[in-house]
């Protein structure tokens, strides 16, 4: 559940959190240092105090519920509760020295770390704030969901609209009760039709269909169960009890309310946590080493041919949720409308359109395509959240308005920048089918330790320059 991976996230910023101030508290040593001219002297006793201080904050941050995730939080709140426990901490690192008797510490050191621990601090909580805020506004952090349900499911139905910490966002309820229709199609757009499920979850942005109903019609829940299965769509079933077949079972609860959950999607909550944070982390660090290079790259596209640096296009990512993805351009200006007059040239089949030399592309373009270097300004949508480092590549809105049902299942997971088919060699020769069932593959056998070897294939690509 969502509520579990935003307490993972809540932990690994505490943590974070942590680190950070004991490097604060050492930098307020250098600078006191340098306020008295270098007569500050230090004492294991500092060290003691460093060491005092890790609990102090892992302990303070867990009581206070500093680092954890609220979907409505008033940032002053954020700020007047950061402030109350920084100086409480600092008061209480002060009654320690005087306890323990450190004598040769200069107290005037917290008062410096509390003044730089508040502005650290809140830079990492607002920061934290605002990125999950605005994951929640375009709804990566909410799941979407289609109620199946009956008068039975009455009370559910308003628990989740009241929990909203669940992440659960109705978009539909399925019913032909007159009292479901009566109590909530004001609120929420209820329809009879139990089989428009297959229309609705390929025309909109689903994540998980609940079946509510007291009385299981065993061939209507087949039926359901293909339908989210066939396109990776998270099932949950309100029983105790039922044999299924299905990829993976599991028993979840909604406020004591149990639902049998069907899902083929890799559901390790702790391993997708870990992904998230290697993914913000790596981006972050390769954005940051690859600066200089991504500044001549910058130039050289500018002095090249006119038009942007950047390439934005909207592409399909977690469900059908658009994005605008972003690349170094290659090509020259309004390549797209020159599209229609090479389509008769297009090297691949199915819905994708890729031609090996194509006359679009610049000279510049042809060498940052050449070395994976145009897809560099994608660890951006990673940072965003659109995207993941390694994962089923985005398509065009237009590709996936083709795809056959099954081929739907590749948005399950979130778009990366690489996957199998980016590393496989010959790539371009490969089947539209074949690339698609690759991608499921790498759905259905998903590891941290298989993104890892993945992302060391990657890098030998591009060292060899084997990119088109």
């Amino acid at each position: 559940m969502i509520a579990d991976r935003e307490d993972l996230s809540s932990k690994t910023l505490t943590v974070i959190v942590t680190i950070t101030t004991l490097l604060v508290f050492i930098a307020s040593f250098f600078l006191l240092r340098l306020f008295k001219n270098g007569e500050l002297t230090y004492t294991t006793e500092y060290l003691t105090l460093l060491l005092l201080m890790m609990p102090v904050w892992l302990y303070g941050l867990e009581l206070t519920n500093l680092t954890r995730f609220y979907r409505v939080r008033d940032i002053t709140i954020i700020f007047t509760e950061s402030l109350i426990f920084i100086a409480s901490s600092t008061l209480l690192l002060a009654a320690l020295v005087v306890l323990l008797k450190l004598e040769t510490i200069d107290l005037s050191i917290l008062l410096i770390f509390g003044v730089l621990e508040i502005v650290v601090l809140n830079l990492m909580l607002m920061t934290t704030y605002f990125y999950q805020k605005n994951l929640l506004d375009k709804g990566m952090t909410t799941r979407n969901i289609i109620l199946v349900a009956d008068e039975n499911c009455i009370e559910f139905t308003e628990k989740i609209m009241l929990h909203n910490e669940w992440g659960l966002r109705l978009v539909t309820i399925i019913s032909s009760s007159q009292l479901v229709h009566e109590i909530f199609g004001s609120r929420v757009k209820v329809i009879e039709q139990i089989h428009s499920l297959p229309y609705l979850l390929k025309n909109n942005i689903v994540d998980e269909v609940f079946y509510c109903k007291n009385d299981i019609n065993q061939e209507e829940l087949r039926n359901l169960v293909f339908a989210c299965e066939e396109i990776g769509v998270v099932f949950r079933l309100q029983s105790a009890f039922f044999k299924m077949a299905s990829t993976q079972t599991q028993l979840n609860y909604f406020d004591n309310v149990p639902f049998l959950t069907f899902t083929n999607t890799p559901a390790n909550k702790t391993a997708h946590q870990w992904k998230a944070v290697f993914d913000i982390v790596g981006s972050a660090f390769i954005l940051f080493i690859w600066s200089p290079v991504l500044l001549i790259i910058t130039l050289l596209i500018k002095f090249n041919s006119p038009g942007p640096v950047i390439f934005k296009q909207r592409r399909i990512g977690l469900r059908g949720r658009e994005f605008n993805i972003y690349k170094f351009r290659t090509m020259v200006q309004d390549a797209e409308r020159l599209r229609p007059l090479l389509e008769a040239q297009n090297e691949m089949d199915g819905p994708v359109f890729k031609i090996k030399n194509d006359p679009r592309i610049t000279a510049i373009g042809r060498i940052l395509r050449k070395t994976g270097l145009d897809e560099v300004p994608q660890f951006f949508n990673v940072l965003k959240g659109d995207m993941s480092l390694v994962g089923p590549r985005p398509p065009l809105p237009s590709e996936v308005a083709q795809y056959e049902r099954w081929q739907l299942r590749r948005l399950s997971m979130r778009p990366g920048i690489t996957c199998i088919w980016q590393i496989s060699p010959n790539r371009n020769k490969i089947t539209f089918d074949e690339w698609m069932k690759l991608d499921l593959q790498y759905i259905d056998s998903w590891s941290l330790k298989i993104d890892f070897l993945l992302l060391l294939k990657t890098f030998q690509a591009v060292i060899r320059g084997s990119g088109q």
